[in-house]
């Protein structure tokens, strides 16, 4: 499974972005999917993740109510919008997919990663 991060850019504080996360393969299997992130100087942290049939949601405390994670299945597709952003948002955002039909993904190691996309946000 090949993941493709995409959507970051420059946006000012209080904006808004939307990250993608496109699966593919010869065969796409089920999964969950994360997403997740690394700031300069500072170790790689959870943001959000989404269970394999999308009922189920999970955050960062320090996300919460501003972003949100939702994923087409029928596109292979995973977004996190990231609204009301802050300048500590600022990290590269990397997605990973746990393969299975996961309703709890939390603690999971995942199996795949993206590339990462850059989201820097401006004061």
């Amino acid at each position: 499974v090949q993941l493709q991060a995409s959507g970051g850019g420059l946006v000012q504080v209080g904006g808004s972005l939307r990250l993608s996360c496109a699966a593919s393969a010869r065969s796409v299997p089920s999964y969950a999917m994360g997403w997740f992130r690394k700031a300069p100087g500072k170790e790689r942290e959870f943001v959000a993740t989404i269970s394999w049939s999308g009922r189920s949601t999970y955050y960062a405390d320090s996300v919460k109510g501003r972003f949100t994670i939702s994923r087409d299945k029928a596109k292979n597709t995973g977004y996190l919008q990231m609204n009301s952003l802050k300048p500590e948002d600022t990290a590269v955002y990397f997605c990973a997919a746990e393969v299975g039909e996961i309703e709890d993904p939390r603690g999971y190691e995942y199996d795949y990663w993206g590339q990462g996309t850059l989201v820097t946000v401006s004061s």
